[in-house]
């Protein structure tokens, strides 16, 4: 490992981060470009121009990148929230072919989500400037959602990740977010996970597997009440309906997957709630007020300083 990460300058997998690099350059760096925003910005990337590729839509996602690119004085020069029904995709043009075509164009990085599995991968095989995964499918990967919900969690806790007892929920089979969270937590000591989900729709083999072998515990459940006194983060995963999944949270003889006040008044006075949004029904609206709910405030703020951290790293370093 050298100093930057594993696959310099892609970012396709949370797996190629080590923790040293976490600790030690994306960390810090992160509050550095918390300044630079308070500070309206700055002209580090001046020049450069990003490229947003984006397959499937996301508001939160694909927003912050380019923020980020702003914020840091460069250029989004093409932005695209469907470019598989409004790019030459439509026509049945291949990834690969795409990839090295805006290549020709020199772009400074691409930032691509894919709507089908390991999108991101075949376009660093291709490309000669930085990709950055904004999340691909089948179930994928979002490390830059898991980075910036590292970053949230380390800042809550004073910084300290190790010894978190922490409750994922929901659609954990489909949702990218918290494979990718759980691969980057397996840098850790201590890490205790709560897998809370109905049986159809458990975390898959290939994670857990990952955690045995990273010596994390982790334990799988069907009621949230169960743990959600001793939890010090409940992470709620979005139903991924557009991949068949239904959960009915209302139902609680089926399990108890949703958050809201009840499971809100049994949590600790320190601990947090996160959701990498959209939210739907996975958490009630009564509990957005609550101090520990960081979805709609320290989550996304992460999401934009991590954004910029990376950017500035891989583009100026």
């Amino acid at each position: 490992m050298s100093k930057h990460f594993e696959g310099w300058p892609h970012v396709i997998y949370a797996q190629q981060f080590s923790r040293e690099w976490l600790e030690g350059e994306f960390l810090p760096l992160t509050d550095e470009m918390e300044t630079v925003f308070h500070n309206r910005g700055c002209e580090a990337l001046r020049g450069m121009r990003m490229v947003s590729l984006f397959y499937q839509p996301s508001t939160r996602t694909r927003m912050s990148h380019e923020f980020a690119m702003d914020y840091l004085g460069g250029r989004v020069v093409f932005s695209s929230e469907n470019a598989r029904e409004f790019s030459s995709g439509s026509k049945g043009e291949t990834l690969r072919d795409t990839i090295q075509v805006i290549n020709r164009y020199h772009p400074d990085v691409i930032v691509i989500r894919y709507d089908r599995q390991i999108g991101a991968e075949l376009a660093a095989e291709v490309s000669n400037v930085p990709i950055l995964n904004a999340g691909d499918r089948d179930p994928g990967q979002h490390p830059t959602q898991a980075l910036l919900d590292l970053r949230t969690l380390f800042k809550r806790r004073g910084g300290v990740i190790d010894g978190l007892k922490i409750a994922m929920v929901g659609d954990l089979k489909n949702g990218r977010t918290v494979r990718s969270l759980s691969y980057l937590l397996g840098k850790f000591n201590d890490i205790e996970i709560y897998y809370v989900s109905p049986p159809d729709t458990q975390m898959k083999d290939d994670v857990k597997e990952y955690l045995g072998r990273h010596k994390v515990r982790f334990t799988e459940l069907t009621d949230l009440r169960d743990v959600a006194e001793v939890m010090d983060a409940i992470y709620q995963a979005r139903t991924q309906k557009e991949c068949g999944t239904v959960i009915d949270r209302n139902d609680h003889s089926k399990g108890y997957y949703i958050v809201d006040k009840a499971i809100v008044q049994m949590m600790k006075v320190n601990s947090i709630i996160m959701h990498p949004l959209p939210r739907v029904d996975e958490i009630t609206v009564d509990v957005d007020g609550d101090p520990r709910a960081v979805y709609l405030t320290e989550q996304i703020d992460s999401g934009l300083f991590t954004r910029m951290a990376l950017l500035k790293m891989i583009l100026a370093p």
